[in-house]
């Protein structure tokens, strides 16, 4: 009889029946911590942009020992890796490689989450550069390590994140009321994007630019049911979702895909995604929204950056000086690619200091 029971309890959690967004729904060890911890890939409750409930999946990597008190947690927020189910990092190799400053946090006690976003590792769609979506699976996460014993974490919590993970950093700080129970001390983006009609067609790189034009269509198409045919030609819409099944990978792209990249550069070359309507208003409403951050807020921007124009991450930072304190952190010779390392030793130390509750340091009357 009790058997019985705890297999109903387990599909209804599975099913989402009376769950809430944090809520654990499995967890399993996993192999290569960095020495000194223990980690595990988990699956948590959260909610779509439309409040339905979905599954997403994670890692998450504890110090061992018994804390002295509870351990804040960091949660850490992967740049691009696609947009097809099979992207999501926590069970690849060199997941613990990827999280930016991971041995820094762990030596400081925090307890690092990393979530895999909706739809990468669980089914999807996956709603790429979505703020709302993006948010929530982050706030979720960090719920999730309250909801794990063997973490001891508390209900206060910070976020780092590269690229995509950073657009998504600063959308937690936008939405972080919808975890009353928690308190957000800061976010550290690295290279975001901020203004997606300025991100998307800006950038010097244009195969580049197309790859991520080929992720945020053909997610957007599913995510909002907006045809790729109201703004792109039929031999275009179907270059860009055969684009988006690539997964971004360490090793770079296959050579297949690189070709594909260069077509859909050349076929994009007179199409501006922002001046359709339809389009153009989602872009604006995924935009981060700089007045509704009250959070301290750290920015890392690299100079080289092909991707992510220093530009409009300046004219980003100065709007959002007018609603709370930035650190801004520049590196003349910066890329795109290495931004979230290149960031990991100040934003570390800045995360420190306001679980610390040190003087909060702004840059705003310098920019």
């Amino acid at each position: 009889m009790m058997i019985r029971i705890a297999i109903i309890a387990s599909a209804l959690v599975a099913g989402g029946v009376s769950a809430a967004p944090g809520d654990l729904v499995d967890k399993v060890p996993i192999a290569g911590a960095p020495a000194g911890a223990q980690a595990w890939r988990i699956r948590y409750r959260s909610q779509d942009e439309a409040g339905r409930a979905i599954t997403v999946s994670g890692a998450i990597v504890v110090p061992r020992g018994r804390p002295a008190r509870e351990r804040d947690i960091v949660v850490w927020a992967h740049g691009a890796s696609g947009v097809a189910e099979s992207c999501g990092l926590s069970d690849k190799p060199g997941l613990f490689a990827q999280i930016a400053g991971l041995d820094a946090l762990l030596a400081a006690g925090h307890v690092v989450v990393a979530p895999d976003y909706q739809g990468l590792g669980n089914p999807g769609p996956h709603p790429f550069l979505v703020g709302t979506a993006g948010a929530r699976s982050v706030i979720d996460a960090a719920r999730a390590a309250r909801a794990m014993p063997q973490a001891r974490a508390s209900a206060r919590y910070a976020v780092f994140g590269e690229s995509l993970g950073g657009f998504s950093a600063l959308w937690t700080a936008a939405e972080a009321a919808r975890a009353p129970e928690l308190t957000l001390v800061g976010v550290a983006a690295a290279a975001p994007p901020t203004d997606l009609k300025s991100n998307l067609g800006g950038g010097s790189n244009a195969l580049v630019r197309a790859f991520l034009t080929a992720y945020t269509a053909s997610s957007w198409e599913q995510v909002y049911d907006l045809p790729l045919t109201s703004a792109v030609k039929p031999r275009t819409a179907t270059l860009i979702r055969n684009l988006a099944k690539n997964c971004v990978s360490l090793d770079g792209f296959k050579l297949r895909t690189k070709i594909g990249m260069v077509r859909l550069a050349g076929q994009l070359r007179n199409v501006d995604l922002a001046a359709n309507p339809g389009w153009g208003r989602i872009m604006a409403r995924n935009s981060v929204p700089a007045a509704r951050l009250n959070v301290p807020v750290f920015v890392y921007q690299g100079g080289k950056d092909e991707i992510v124009a220093p530009a409009v991450t300046r004219a980003f930072v100065r709007r959002l000086c007018r609603t709370t304190a930035v650190r801004s952190v520049t590196s003349p010779a910066g890329d795109h690619v290495s931004a979230g390392k290149a960031a990991a030793p100040d934003a570390v130390a800045w995360i420190g200091d306001r679980f610390a509750g040190k003087l909060l340091p702004s840059d705003c009357a310098r920019l």
